[in-house]
């Protein structure tokens, strides 16, 4: 038997795009929560949902990264 340290935790999330974490309603729906916890107005969380479903999916992810890049890290 060993004792380990802990690993120390990020707190940033990591999704993998090209797994099932990377799906574009599994991104949305993560917006949205960031956004409720980031205490973004009804009406932003409704603008950025917008905005994120307009075009393809090159523009969600960067979306996506220009709102929450501080808090989730994307791999591709």
């Amino acid at each position: 038997m060993a004792i380990l340290e802990r690993k120390q935790k990020s707190s940033t999330i990591e999704i993998d795009l090209t797994g099932p974490e990377g799906n574009a309603f599994r991104l949305l729906g993560l917006a949205r929560s960031l956004a409720r916890q980031l205490d973004y107005s009804p009406e932003e969380i409704q603008d950025l949902m917008t905005e994120m479903a307009g075009s393809d999916y090159e523009y969600l992810i960067k979306t996506f990264d220009d709102h929450f890049g501080n808090y989730v890290n994307l791999y591709k």
